[in-house]
């Protein structure tokens, strides 16, 4: 009952609303903001808001799940909530801003960050997004002076060299640009986008070889860079290297699959290669996003001819010539179009067409428009010649077979404004894959598809005490809006189960997932215990205990630290975390399930963790033994070599790790296999 009695008070309607206990809910948003679970989160700060208005940081942290949510527009509302009832906290002003820049109010986000750098002018994320929301203006000159300051107090900051390389690129500054990437690359070589931006400028001044060799190394660090490969293979066409080139299209397009100029180039490297078919198929995606491109269109008729498709080819033609009637080349080809179709009569106007522009021409009669536009585009090929690229925006059908480069505006690289969010990640490019938990949702991962399985946990989904199927996963989803209401709605109608039947472990389990999905540790680690107490052989009650009770030790670690470093103890003692209640749960599973590997899994990583590595590999042995395809495993297994420097079996580990689909793990092999030549 007393579990009713909280769920009862945790969500009263309005007009009781004030009787809740606003700093527990407030906690438990907190927590559900800091895992990442933004539609819950927002549920429980509209309970604090709804008992004490007055207060701004339900407001603001509200702010910052919707900023994750990508509902902009309603960030900035609760943000201009939240400075009205606190006008001096540089958070708000911070996150209002980024609200701002991602709805192009570069203005408005200006005067954010010049208010909250008043109160914090030390602060590099500030400077940072100032200098972003200058570059956006084009405001050149004052997005010089902030990334001065910016490199005044922090001179080994890459963003910012990698910024202010970029300010130089607009205003065609190659030197002082190449100067700031060559930093960026000096300072953090294992930084893709140093490498990326200094290849965007070699390949402006056609040294594609090295162009090529510095998009090589990009792509060794971020393998998942769509517009890397489309560099790449830029470089490569200039080389005449049409198979690496089109090795890299079809690589750009497994990862961004509607990308424009992937399509249209790879269709015309196809073409040239004799790969008809496959050249149309591009062409034909071309057009399912630009149905008016008119190269494109015009592309695909050369190919339907050469396939034999003479009227699909005929009507491509005649859809350029009608939007371009002085386009010569187009009544050329319809006319071989139509003799292979035997329309002799539409041949003839077609041949009677071009002798008439010839004779024009010829005869210098330039009164006629369509003499003016050949000689026109006979000056186009004279002045292009030898170029074999186009901006996209270019419309000049003379260059129909040109590959595409992206306009000016579309080459400028995106910088990221940046705000504080998971303490323990900002700053960490390596890290563990994390602990496994008993869920019922998993984030869909398309090359990781296998299914974590076990005996007991699939007996468990036979019994129809658990809405959903169970799974065993470290992928967990975060819940969606309409999952929240069902979880909140399971919790009280597994408490009238549990009255019914109280002895029942697995009904107590059941709810303490409930409470677990919506962020309520403590109440779940409370059912958990009492599943223990009912049945000491249940389990999985042991193994999500360990997980729940680490999770909040985690979320307590990061709360002080982020508490310790707003009040300047950057170097005081860490509070010292007891860890052993977690260990002891999980040398229970293992007692009462050897064979369940992801114990000694989660085990390892807490183990390595506390910095107890050689414990660590001891575990993730026992874990490769009973599950030999266990990726994750694989994965942190080789981290933790790394630490106590065996590389060469870290990068063993790696490999086996990536070739079971953790992509990540080809970077850092790409850094420690450097790191030890």
């Amino acid at each position: 009952m007393a579990k009713r009695l909280l769920f009862i008070l945790l969500f009263l309607p309005l007009y009781l609303s004030a009787q809740i206990n606003t700093d527990r809910v407030m906690m438990i948003a907190r927590n559900a903001l800091y895992f990442e679970d933004y539609v819950l989160s927002i549920q429980y700060f509209n309970q604090v808001i709804n008992a004490k208005p007055y207060l701004y940081e339900p407001y603001f942290y509200r702010g910052l799940a919707k900023i994750n949510l990508d509902d902009f527009q309603g960030a900035e509302e609760d943000c201009d909530k939240a400075i009205e009832r606190n006008p001096f906290v540089v958070g708000v002003y911070q996150i209002r801003g980024l609200a701002r820049i991602r709805q192009n109010k570069f203005e408005g986000a200006v005067d954010d960050y010049k208010m909250a750098l008043k109160y914090a002018p030390e602060n590099i994320t500030l400077w940072n997004n100032l200098a972003l929301c200058h570059l956006q203006k084009k405001d050149y000159k004052a997005a010089e002076e902030d990334l001065e300051n910016l490199l005044r107090i922090a001179p080994r900051y890459t963003r910012a060299y990698l910024m202010r390389g970029e300010v130089n690129m607009r205003q065609q500054d190659t030197i002082r640009a190449l100067n700031d990437f060559n930093k960026a690359i000096e300072l953090d070589k294992y930084e893709p986008d140093g490498w990326s931006a200094r290849a965007l400028v070699k390949l402006q001044q056609k040294e594609y070889a090295d162009a090529e060799s510095d998009l090589n190394q990009a792509i060794r660090l971020s393998v998942r860079n769509a517009g890397n490969y489309i560099n790449r293979a830029l470089a490569r066409f200039h080389q005449n290297n049409l198979r690496g080139a089109m090795n890299d299209y079809d690589l750009a397009l497994d990862i961004d699959p509607n990308n424009f100029i992937g399509h249209y180039n790879r269709g015309l490297l196809r073409a040239q290669v004799g790969d008809d078919n496959r050249a149309i198929e591009d062409f034909d995606f071309v057009l399912q996003m630009e149905p008016d491109n008119m190269m494109a269109t015009f592309n695909r008729a050369i190919l339907k001819a050469q396939t034999g498709d003479y009227k699909g080819a005929i009507q491509d033609y005649s859809t350029v010539i009608a939007q371009h009637p002085n386009f010569l080349a187009g009544y050329h080809y319809r006319s071989e179009a139509r003799k292979k179709i035997g329309d002799k009569r539409g041949a003839e106007d077609d041949d009677n067409r071009l002798l008439k522009a010839q004779l024009d021409r010829f005869n210098n009669t330039t009164s006629s428009q369509t003499a003016q536009n050949t000689a026109n585009d006979e000056n186009d090929d004279e002045k292009e010649e030898g170029d074999k690229t186009r901006k996209k925006s270019d419309k000049n059908m003379n260059n129909f077979r040109k590959i595409v480069i992206a306009d000016d505006s579309e080459q400028t690289r995106q910088y990221k404004s940046d705000y504080r969010g998971r303490v323990q990640d900002r700053n960490v490019n390596i890290k563990l894959e994390p602990m496994f938990a008993i869920n019922y949702y998993e984030k869909i991962n398309a090359v990781r598809n296998g299914v974590n399985y076990n005996i007991f946990i699939d007996e468990l989904n036979q019994t129809g005490i658990f809405p959903k199927r169970l799974q065993i996963t470290n992928r967990e989803a975060p819940l969606t809006e309409e999952q929240v209401r069902f979880h909140f709605a399971l919790i009280d109608s597994h408490t009238s189960a549990i009255v019914a039947d109280e002895n029942n472990a697995a009904k107590r389990f059941a709810r303490a997932l409930d409470f677990y999905l919506v962020q309520d540790f403590v109440s779940s680690t409370d059912d958990l215990t009492k599943a223990i107490l009912l049945d000491d052989t249940f389990f999985p009650a042991y193994f999500m205990r360990a997980l729940v009770r680490c999770k909040q030790l985690e979320y307590q670690r990061a709360e002080e630290a982020a508490i310790r470093a707003k009040s300047g103890e950057l170097n005081s003692k860490e509070a010292v975390v007891e860890y052993d209640a977690v260990i002891a749960d999980l040398n229970r599973v293992i007692s009462l399930a050897p064979d369940f590997a992801y114990a000694y899994y989660n085990r390892a990583n807490l183990l390595s963790m506390l910095k107890d590595f050689r414990a660590a590999l001891v575990d993730y042995d026992k874990a490769i033994e009973l599950d030999p395809n266990f990726a994750d495993a694989y994965f942190n297994r080789g981290l933790t070599n790394i630490f106590l420097g065996n590389n060469r079996k870290g990068i063993s580990d790696l490999s086996k790790a990536g070739e079971l689909g953790i992509i990540s793990a080809y970077n850092i092999i790409k850094r420690f296999t450097e790191q030890s030549e």
